[in-house]
């Protein structure tokens, strides 16, 4: 049984109810398509072979293929049964190992091109050890940053359907495709970037609890091509059963934004290569790095009472209080300033706090995060002149909404963050105060909001928030000055830690809680931001 399950995972088998095939199928009669042929690549038992011949009855060509021999039996079974003069094939393949060329090469014009691709990472796979995948490729070429920390990991489906539109780029074709939503927006992207010809796309919002038993956002992926064309922007449909869109995603000066009525409103505060929004400080062992005070007494993650010099100790606020507008109750040891400081310089200056990591050093080696290789001991990530600014302007990165915290000092001591928020440094109440009424404006919320897919993992990053001009902004909200100038020069400002912090933006992309985390706008801005010397 358990061999069983495995297998199902392996190949990312989650079977399409029939009654949901059927729905798929009415709604592309609905526009009005009449296919000639019909592909399914991964047919699974059959229920999108049988709907759409029971939906286009008179097609003169249909095609299944599927990697489980049972499967491809009981598809068989089921639309010949059904449909036993229909001309309808159902084989045994490898969709990794077909030549689907030659395959649509063969087919009659129109072509509906359907199905419900696994759902499941490549990593995932690798971890199972499952020989159903993809040759070992990084799928969008990324440097070794990026592929380091997971950009290239990537769902199954996602690599299918690039493969699918890459065929079909050109012809009279229908592609409807069940898959997570996010996965949608990847391969749309992919289509719009590359120039695939696409007359038309729309994105259909399922409830994939009600019919896969499965928690993830996902959708029908629609796309209609044509040789002539040219389309970048998806509507978007909160049903199988919506007449109307409730918005439109679509590729816009370069960007991948969200809303594109939105987008277009509030264009001209788009800024590239700033670096003023920074991800908080990234340690990976809160038991040891994190402590509460108890009874006078600073105790850490382990329940141990622990003595250290206050110069390493700084207040802490984590997303959570952020969200609960909650004062600093916890403190994190600092052991750098900089990243380009080696914390074996605590041994004499700080002798207590050397102690102390020394004595935990079999959990800090332990740290997963490839990020820790090759650095000095008991490194840690994110840490420079901004993390010890006395005020901030911060926002979580786990909450999904735009909601800025004003960060004041601490009992005379600047309070750190750590890397589920984001935040700007401020050196004064003035800055702060002015900066806070910036980024709270309705002009910065339409403009952040136009670029934001809120159901990411991680829906607002550090680039994200780095993509709005402040100086544009004050300027349209009358609000120029010389402070308004000075935030604006601190955008722009290059820390020599600027290499490591471009490390974090990609870490915070990386796996989160076992799933991919992408916010589809960074995946263009690495391409259009200036970086500065390195």
């Amino acid at each position: 049984m358990r061999d069983q399950q495995q297998r199902k995972a392996e190949f990312g088998d989650f079977q399409t109810p029939l009654s949901l095939a059927r729905e798929v199928c009415s709604l592309i009669a609905r526009t009005g398509f009449r296919p000639a042929s019909i592909l399914e690549p991964t047919c699974g038992t059959g229920s999108f072979l049988k709907a759409s011949l029971e939906t286009f009855p008179d097609v003169s060509r249909v095609l299944g293929f599927e990697i489980n021999p049972q499967y491809v039996l009981q598809a068989q079974y089921a639309v010949t049964r059904a449909f036993p003069h229909a001309s309808i094939e159902v084989h045994q393949s490898d969709f990794f190992l077909t030549s689907w060329s030659e395959i649509v090469k063969a087919l009659p014009e129109p072509i509906l091109v359907i199905g419900n691709p696994p759902w499941v990472t490549n990593a995932a796979l690798s971890t199972w050890g499952s020989s159903n995948v993809p040759m070992k490729s990084n799928l969008d070429n990324l440097p070794g940053i990026d592929a380091l920390t997971g950009k290239s990991n990537f769902d199954i489906s996602e690599w299918m359907l690039r493969k699918n539109i890459e065929w079909l780029n050109g012809k009279n074709v229908i592609l409807a495709m069940l898959c997570k939503t996010t996965v949608a927006r990847k391969v749309l992207l992919y289509a719009w970037q590359n120039g695939v010809r696409i007359e038309s796309a729309s994105l259909y919002t399922i409830d994939a609890q009600e019919y896969f038993r499965a928690s993830v956002d996902a959708c029908l992926l629609f796309i209609r091509s044509n040789p002539t064309g040219n389309s970048k922007e998806c509507q978007v449909f909160r049903s199988l059963h919506a007449q109307q869109p409730d918005s439109s995603f679509g590729l816009q000066d370069g960007m991948l934004v969200a809303d594109v009525k939105s987008y277009l409103k509030r264009k001209d505060l788009t800024g590239t290569g700033f670096r003023g929004w920074r991800s908080g400080i990234k340690h990976d062992c809160s038991k040891v790095f994190e402590l509460r005070i108890e009874r006078g007494n600073l105790v850490n993650g382990l329940g141990e009472f622990v003595e250290i010099e206050p110069e390493v100790l700084f207040p802490l606020l984590k997303s959570s209080d952020l969200a609960a507008h909650r004062k600093p109750h916890r403190w994190m040891l600092v052991p750098q300033r900089a990243m380009s400081d080696d914390p074996s310089r605590l041994r004499l200056d700080v002798p207590k706090a050397w102690n102390y990591l020394t004595a935990h050093a079999h959990l800090l080696d332990e740290r997963k995060s490839s990020i820790y290789r090759n650095r000095p001991r008991f490194s840690v990530f994110g840490v420079g002149p901004y993390s010890f600014a006395p005020w901030k302007i911060a926002i979580s990165g786990l909450y999904k909404k735009l909601e800025f915290v004003q960060v004041p000092p601490f009992l005379g001591s600047p309070v750190v963050l750590d890397d589920t928020c984001y935040f700007f440094p401020c050196q004064s109440e003035e800055e702060c105060n002015l900066l806070y009424e910036l980024v709270t404006s309705e002009p910065a919320r339409e403009f952040w909001s136009a670029l934001i897919f809120w159901d990411a993992k991680r829906p607002i990053t550090a680039q994200l928030l780095n993509s709005l001009d402040l100086m544009v902004l004050a300027r349209l909200l009358g609000k120029e000055c010389d402070i308004a100038r000075t935030l604006a020069e601190r955008q722009i400002v290059e820390y020599t830690e600027g290499a490591f912090q471009r490390l974090l933006f990609r870490e915070e992309t990386a796996d989160y809680d076992g799933e991919p985390v992408t916010n589809e706008f960074d995946l263009l801005t690495n391409q259009h931001m200036h970086t500065g010397k390195q």
